[in-house]
């Protein structure tokens, strides 16, 4: 029966209404909405605290009055500065770090300064050897009995000579360890006479330099040194075992020694023995400050640290590029998504960042996809939700009618009629209501199960033996045409899988005539696996091969009962392919002379 048939029988049966006067008619919901004056919205405050007098509701009762913590605005990327971004200081340290890391290593320089003070103490020790041949050939002097031994004046005189070229303190001992002769003791008429090297002229230094010199000097002092040494001390009367390599120098061995002289400085000694014919006379013992190997040290640091300096401006620049060609863009993205949730309307767009060719614009340009495909879905929901109003209102518009009529007749069989209407209204809106749930279950039940590996070739078996055994005498006859060894793996589930094909061979099954026949194909091509299912049936309107799986868009065959089907079935089908990356279309068979002899609907589907 048709809608407008259906319409018709019930305003046949419709009784007249009353006469009684109607009651005043109750202004509708825009009408109050409009009547009443703009209400501000109630402001979220603390619940005024009930009287000690009156009961006091449980707190489980009480409707939560409390004001929630507003969640914090993130500033805007046109307000917010590199420092601001927490990835600007990473960045920054990261790179810093990894320069200091070499730059602290470089200016602790513990091998480069025992090498320079091992070449100093070679140095010391070679010219002590040249100082005592030339002692041994000069100062010493043989005894009345034969024996040889050093003239402390003649020693004096040319160590004075020697030690005037060296810049350097020698002194002299005999094998007894008697002090004879030191470069800083000189005799005069009014006795001895100390000599005490002055220090260099200061340089002309700004106050900048001397600031940094001073923390240099503050900050070295305090590096661990790599070896301890011993202070540096003299006695009023020195004797030889009072410095160790002096003594080692009389045995007939040279050494050095080191020695700590306080404030950072260092005393650098090379004994070395004086002998003539293999026989020692005495030891020569030469001592200098390690001023110069202090200040090779220094501008060595000095050297690194102005180069560190430059390349730590250069990676503090280069950091600073690097975070605004990372951050900034983030931020910008970050700030689009927050004001498409927060602003109404579409007027906000993602920024198009694409065109860097890297992975911010990878995520720019997967943001704007995001969001499209929100919007996409808002309209979706907002179109399916107008559809089921609309498909519903239908038959509850023609359900409302015979509820009212039927109430109003007293011949039997004119209530039997109006209830055979109701009950194909209600058994409609079942039909719907159910296929309306299956269609909103799709999209979530997409998103959560996992495509697997499905063998189409038993699916298609499967339904064709289903409908075969379960058919009537006239039912169309399901053949089936399918590659032998071939299981046609493709990626989807089952269930869903199977829903399509029963949803197609139901349609076909409809569509054809008596003792027809519907054909199932499936055949692999390339990395894709092509079902059609082909009836005998009327064939399918030129306008409408796309409409046809619309929501709730129905064609039935001329005499089926109205109201059978929901016009969801080819729409689901439709949405079940898609999701697993397959395509679903819909043609006309025809024969040689051009005339439609069928449908024919195309399933697409990825091979596993």
């Amino acid at each position: 029966m048709s809608e407008a048939s259906r319409s018709d029988e019930l305003e046949r049966w419709r009784l007249p209404l009353s006469t009684a006067p109607a009651k005043p008619k109750k202004p509708g919901f825009w009408q109050r909405r409009k009547a009443l004056p703009p209400r501000a919205e109630p402001e979220l405050r603390a619940a005024p605290r009930a009287p000690a007098a009156k009961a006091v509701a449980s707190p489980q009762l009480q409707p939560a009055t409390r004001k929630e913590k507003p969640r914090e605005r993130r500033l805007p990327a046109s307000s917010r500065s590199l420092w601001q971004s927490p990835l600007t200081r990473r960045i920054l340290v990261l790179n810093i770090m990894a320069l200091l890391v070499p730059v602290l290593g470089l200016l602790y320089l513990p091998t480069y300064r025992d090498s320079l003070l091992q070449s100093e103490l070679e140095l010391l020790k070679t010219e002590g050897s040249l100082f005592s041949g030339a002692l041994a050939s000069s100062g010493v002097a043989t005894t009345t009995l034969g024996d040889e031994k050093l003239v402390p004046e003649t020693s004096r005189q040319t160590i004075r000579r020697l030690v005037d070229v060296s810049k350097t303190r020698a002194r002299l001992f005999t094998p007894d360890g008697i002090l004879i002769a030191d470069s800083f003791l000189l005799s005069g008429p009014g006795g001895i006479v100390t000599i005490t090297p002055l220090p260099p002229l200061d340089p002309n230094e700004s106050l900048v330099w001397k600031w940094i010199a001073g923390a240099y000097d503050w900050v070295f002092d305090r590096l661990p040194n790599s070896r301890i040494l011993k202070p540096y001390q003299e006695a009023a009367v020195q004797n030889a075992t009072d410095y160790e390599e002096v003594v080692k120098a009389l045995d007939g061995e040279a050494a050095t020694f080191v020695r700590d002289a306080g404030k950072g400085k260092m005393i650098l000694s090379a004994a070395v023995p004086v002998q003539r014919y293999r026989q020692v006379l005495g030891a020569l013992l030469l001592t200098k400050p390690g001023d110069d190997i202090e200040a090779t040290l220094r501008d060595t640091r000095l050297t690194i640290l102005g180069v560190s300096g430059i390349a730590l401006g250069v990676t503090v620049l280069l950091s600073l590029y690097l975070s605004s060609t990372i951050a900034l863009p983030i931020h910008r993205l970050a700030d689009a998504a927050d004001r498409v949730r927060r602003d109404k309307g579409r007027q906000k767009q993602i920024p198009d960042l694409s065109a860097r060719g890297d992975e911010i614009g990878d995520l720019s340009g997967a943001l704007r996809d995001m969001t499209e495909a929100v919007w996409r879905r808002m309209d979706a929901i907002e179109g399916f939700a107008a559809d089921v109003a609309h498909e519903i209102k239908n038959p509850l518009t023609s359900l409302r009618s015979a509820v009212e009529t039927v109430a109003r007749v007293e011949d039997p069989q004119q209530q039997k009629k109006l209830m055979s209407i109701i009950l194909d209204d209600v058994q409609r809106l079942d039909r719907l209501i159910t296929d309306i749930s299956d269609a909103s279950r799709i999209d979530a039940e997409m998103s959560r199960v996992e495509a697997q590996p499905v063998n189409l070739r038993d699916l298609v078996l499967a339904v064709a033996d289903i409908y075969t055994a379960t058919g009537r005498e006239s039912a169309p006859v399901i053949a089936t045409d399918l590659p032998d060894g071939d299981a046609l793996a493709v990626l989807g589930t089952e269930s869903r899988l199977g829903q399509v094909v029963r949803n197609l061979v139901a349609n076909a099954i409809s569509f054809s005539p008596p003792k027809g026949t519907v054909v199932m194909v499936a055949r692999r091509v390339g990395r894709q696996i092509i079902l059609t299912v082909e009836d005998e049936g009327p064939g399918i309107p030129a306008d409408k091969l796309n409409a046809i799986f619309e929501r709730f868009y129905s064609e039935r065959p001329k005499g089926e009962k109205f109201g059978t089907h929901s016009g969801l079935g080819l729409s689901i089908s439709k949405q079940i392919v898609e999701a697993y990356g397959g395509s679903l279309k819909a043609e006309n068979r025809t024969d040689a002379s051009g005339q439609i002899i069928g449908a024919r609907f195309i399933v697409t589907l990825v091979m596993a």
